[in-house]
Parts: C-alpha cells; sequence; structure tokens
C-alpha cells in the first residue's frame, strides 16, 4: 500500500511535517515537487482568512449538506 506524507527537503534532510502510523521502517520514493519556495512552517486554513464582503450563513450550509445519491443504489436514511 503506498501512502503520501508532506514534509521539506533542506541539506540533504528530509523533514516530515506528518508521520504515518505503525510504519517503523519503509522502503521510500521522494518526489520533489517543482515550484515556488516551501514555506518553512506548515499552513493552515483558519477561519476568517478567506473572508469577503459575503458571510456564509445557516441556509448556505443546509444547500450545501450532503443528501446521499440516488444512482449509487446505497441506502442513506
Amino acid at each position: 500500500m503506498l501512502q503520501a506524507f508532506e514534509g521539506i527537503y533542506r541539506n540533504g534532510v528530509i523533514e516530515l511535517l506528518e508521520f504515518p502510523e505503525n510504519i517503523y521502517e519503509s522502503r521510500v520514493v521522494i518526489t520533489f515537487l517543482a515550484g515556488p519556495s516551501i514555506p518553512r512552517t506548515p499552513t493552515f486554513i483558519q477561519f476568517g482568512m478567506f473572508a469577503g464582503s459575503h458571510q456564509s450563513t445557516e441556509a448556505d450550509f443546509e444547500i450545501a449538506e450532503f443528501q446521499g445519491d440516488t444512482d449509487d443504489e446505497l441506502d442513506w436514511s
């Protein structure tokens, strides 16, 4: 089974930002992502960071709520 974990490569050392559970030794494949510099600390979404002039209402969340998929033949009741 393959698992992916984010980390930072710096000066020949890989620093994991998250850690696998129940894996004490394993072979790995490292893939370097091209792009802008990686932030030194992990970034997280915080309440209000995308806030604009329109704030979500309770009705917005009711519209977005998952109601089941009638095509998957599962009982979502």
